[in-house]
């Protein structure tokens, strides 16, 4: 036997050992017995200069990173709409009757998991072997974490399926590893959750491999060359190429059904050793999924069920102010510290004064808090048992920050200075830079507030002019930092339009309505001479989102700020718009089945660049359904309204 066929041999025994101890929890072989296979593994790697991309050496963690790359997902990572009660879950189900009705869907079943706390990756396959890991980002975008994902023993490196695929699970530390792993540490780990998130993003594998993280897996993404009948068959696909799968396997045919199994769940969760806060119920099957479609955000064959929050009592030992990005002040409790949902709490929000009164919140006040998987925690009101004095919380008159009057709105209060304000400026910056927005890295809140502090910058125009002796200067900037800063802030000058709009944090204008107004005007100048009345023609822009945009457009301050920005060089791209004129213009067409020659996303782009739109369902305005292999009830419902019907072929031929 040749030495690569030992290794070969090897890899294959301990990649089988790793699977039964890690994922099915039954060891085949001593600890002492696997470590002398992996020594000889291990040298003959050293001998033949050798590593196959599955052998397990390769879980240890590799090289300090010096960065995240940026991954596309091949499909979509999309996130749940929440249900608070079954209430909610049973107003769901009657939604998605009505609509199976409408489209001659049979009856559903309901699958029932658990919804794990941890932070969600995207696992792509191809040839076998895990080629990619990467973080959720923002469902279309996320961070390259492949060298710290492999330090995870239950995710294999290399699976029988030898197409192209995309999973989805979660990054867990499990309960007991925590504690281990803090009866050593020099800095406990307070929280499951905050762990793995952060050993996924530490850029040390090295550093990742120490917290001996685990993952469930649960979703199949994007698959090429196979399609699953329903959800049940998908799971146990992800169990043959031995995914480490979650025992809690349940389907009803009635969510009625699922109240006493999601209410055993809620009671008994402390016995398990992972963190879960809720539960998932999804409809499982898959044409069903894929003839109801999705919401902008949502799935809408699935829900989120949240378990109750958690809620503790403690007292108020001071209240400050925070300015945000728009001048509102937010009131900010300082609590005695107490543990909650594996947290050590320290502060809570209210929303305003008249949250302060209504609360009957004071300094010394015994109050609930209530933390739903937020960072920063509520107060819900007062504890009927007070046992000391209590003084009451001032209405602040002038800025915290800069000592302008402050203007009563409403509930709310605000510092009018928005030019000089320090808090202000800074969380514009944040917003400015971030991920949505001009998309400029290696710009932490920190840093952001240090050349705020340091560097005297008025406005987020002077970011453009920031040079590399100026960082330099500041204590912990270094040449390969500043080098990063200033390659960042370089690149973002060309965004999209739709980027660029939202950059400039209009008020009540989010990432969908930038993206609506790019497309409708196409460039900055015909969108900042937008009249009231073409604004709110546009589809989802009521008359309030309207004014907001005219009264940017016509103050001179943030008039100023764009055109140094402008000055400086920063040239947003004209928006492709909806195409008119093409050779699908006024045409909808649905897509069904698995497309062989395109992708759905590169077949979307096709009909919408010649001006044709798409659809999820089929109608009588449906002009074309694009049917690929195993099309289902979309396909029936076309030939039963009579609405032409294309092959691949036929798509490919009026291109």
């Amino acid at each position: 036997m040749s030495r690569m066929e030992r290794m070969r041999e090897l890899i294959d025994q301990l990649n089988d050992y790793a699977y039964r101890y890690y994922v099915l929890d039954d060891p085949a072989v001593s600890d002492a017995e696997y470590d002398k296979i992996y020594d000889e593994l291990s040298a003959l790697e050293k001998k033949t200069g050798k590593i196959e991309p599955d052998s397990p050496t390769q879980r240890v963690g590799g090289k300090l990173l010096e960065g995240f790359q940026k991954h596309t997902h091949l499909a979509p990572l999309w996130s749940l709409d929440k249900a608070q009660s079954i209430g909610d879950v049973v107003a769901w189900q009657e939604r998605t009757n009505k609509q199976m009705k409408a489209l001659g869907l049979p009856d559903a079943s309901y699958s029932l998991e658990y919804k794990f706390d941890g932070l969600t990756i995207n696992l792509t396959y191809d040839g076998g072997y895990l080629i990619r890991a990467a973080t959720r980002g923002n469902g279309i975008v996320g961070e390259d974490v492949t060298e710290q994902v492999k330090t995870i023993q239950s995710i294999p490196l290399k699976i029988g399926f030898a197409g192209k695929m995309e999973v989805q699970g979660e990054a867990i530390m499990r309960l007991s590893v925590l504690k281990k792993y803090n009866e050593t540490a020099d800095e406990p780990l307070k929280n499951a959750r905050n762990a793995a998130a952060g050993a996924i993003r530490n850029l040390d594998p090295i550093q990742t491999a120490k917290r001996h993280l685990d993952a469930f897996i649960y979703n199949v993404g994007y698959i090429e060359g196979k399609v699953f009948q329903d959800h049940q068959e998908m799971i146990s696909f992800l169990r043959d190429n031995r995914f480490n799968v979650s025992t809690y396997e349940k389907v009803f045919s009635d969510v009625t059904d699922i109240e006493a199994a999601v209410d055993k769940v809620e009671r008994t969760r402390d016995r398990l050793d992972f963190l879960i806060d809720g539960m998932v119920i999804k409809i499982t099957d898959f044409k069903t999924r894929e003839a109801l479609g999705y919401t902008q955000k949502f799935p809408r064959w699935a829900i989120a069920y949240k378990f109750a929050a958690e809620e503790m009592t403690t007292r108020i030992l001071d209240v400050t102010w925070d300015v945000g990005r728009t001048g509102k002040l937010t009131p900010l409790a300082h609590l005695e510290p107490v543990e909650l949902a594996g947290a050590t709490i320290r502060r809570a929000t209210l929303n305003n004064y008249e949250d302060i009164m209504r609360k009957h919140a004071a300094i010394g006040a015994n109050v609930f808090i209530r933390r739903s998987n937020d960072v920063i925690p509520e107060i819900l009101g007062a504890s009927p048992v007070q046992d000391g004095e209590l003084a009451p919380i001032e209405k602040p008159v002038y800025c915290p920050a800069c000592g302008t009057e402050l203007e009563e709105v409403g509930p709310n209060l605000f510092c009018p200075n928005s030019l000089n304000c320090k808090p202000q400026l800074t969380s514009r910056m944040v917003h400015f830079v971030s991920r949505d927005a001009m998309d400029i890295e290696n710009l932490s809140e920190k840093t952001i507030e240090l050349i705020f502090e340091k560097l005297d910058i008025k406005d987020i125009a002077a970011i453009y002019t920031l040079t590399g002796e100026q960082l330099l200067a500041q204590e912990g900037f270094k040449e390969k930092r500043t080098e990063n800063i200033l390659s960042a802030i370089e690149k973002s000058k060309t965004p999209p339009l739709a980027n660029f709009i939202y950059a400039l944090g209009i008020s009540n204008v989010g990432k969908k309505t930038a993206k609506d107004l790019a497309r409708t005007f196409r460039t900055y100048e015909r969108l900042k001479e937008a009249k009231f009345e073409e604004l709110v023609e546009i589809r989802d822009v009521g008359e309030i989102v309207a004014k907001d945009v005219v009264e940017f457009f016509h103050n001179e301050n943030y008039m100023r700020v764009v055109q140094e920005l402008f000055d400086a060089g920063v040239q947003p791209q004209e928006d492709a718009g909806v195409v008119t004129g093409g050779k699908f213009e006024g045409k909808t067409f649905v897509l069904t089945g698995t497309l062989t020659q395109y992708t759905r996303k590169q077949a979307q782009e096709l009909i919408e660049g010649l001006g044709g739109k798409t659809s999820s369902s089929v109608s009588k305005k449906t002009d074309y359904v694009l049917a690929g292999e195993d099309a289902g009830s979309k396909l029936r419902k076309a030939r039963d309204l009579g609405v032409a019907v294309l092959s691949e072929d036929e798509f490919k031929e009026m291109l």
